[in-house]
């Protein structure tokens, strides 16, 4: 199991129901969550080792959202 983090522009609950379609959809990934209390918005995402993290922004920027690697 390997744990991906993502400095995000995910803010509120709104914004994590457009993206859990997009993340729950990709393949390897176990389980997620977004910290919106923190400045940098993180996303953890734990996945099997299939899951790159190009997938994980690539999957976010199709629903409009950025994430950038931590």
């Amino acid at each position: 199991m390997e744990t991906l983090k993502f400095k995000t522009n995910i803010k509120c609950g709104g914004c994590i129901a457009a993206v859990t379609p997009a993340l729950n959809s990709l393949k390897g990934v176990k389980d997620w969550q977004v910290d919106v209390a923190t400045p940098e918005k993180v996303l953890t995402i734990n996945s099997d080792d299939t899951l790159s993290e190009q997938a994980i922004i690539a999957a976010l920027k199709e629903k409009g959202y950025q994430a950038e690697s931590i």
